[in-house]
């Protein structure tokens, strides 16, 4: 349900989908910030977004690790201090979220799953990473044929891939 105000539609609810500022579908928002929600979020309504990321479950696979050379080859390696972190540790923005003064209520959920992949559907995930997209040719070239060099040598030609999805929910404190 929606209410008009200020020109605006105000929502119960804004779901959005490892995207911050949140995305309001068929609206735009310019600039929409933390602050931003007090008008388009009414009084009582929920936030609610999630975020994935690369998620390393204890006994997952060393594909990953033992690939981090030839990331580090062609410059595109991890930086300081970033470590393998299972879904369970993955950061959340509770703080960020309670820190506003605008939400109470916040609930944060992590859940972990892995898939597999062969090679080509693997590197065909890679390229919608926006990271892999801005790579120089040279530099994917490079990193596909050693992912396809890599998998070709199991014998199930495949990587199991560790996901970690964190979902925020919280509601909007009453302004009254």
């Amino acid at each position: 349900m929606t209410e008009k105000d200020a020109g605006h539609e105000r929502a119960d609810a804004n779901p959005s989908g490892s995207a911050w500022p949140p995305a309001w579908p068929g609206l735009a928002w310019p600039g929409l910030t933390w602050p931003g929600l007090e008008g388009v979020l009414r009084d009582g309504g929920h936030l609610a977004f999630w975020s994935a990321a690369h998620a390393f479950p204890a006994g997952g696979d060393p594909f990953f690790r033992e690939l981090q050379d030839v990331y580090d080859e062609i410059n595109e390696g991890l930086p300081p201090g970033a470590s393998f972190r299972p879904a369970a540790e993955l950061p959340d923005e509770r703080a960020e979220i309670e820190a506003t003064g605008l939400f109470t209520d916040t609930e944060v959920r992590r859940f972990g799953w892995e898939i597999s992949y062969t090679a080509d559907e693997y590197i065909r995930l890679l390229d919608t990473f926006s990271g892999h997209i801005s790579m120089a040719q040279w530099q994917r070239d490079r990193l596909y044929g050693e992912i396809r060099r890599r998998l070709a040598e199991r014998p199930d030609g495949r990587l199991r891939r560790g996901w970690g999805a964190v979902l925020h929910v919280a509601r909007r404190r009453d302004a009254g």
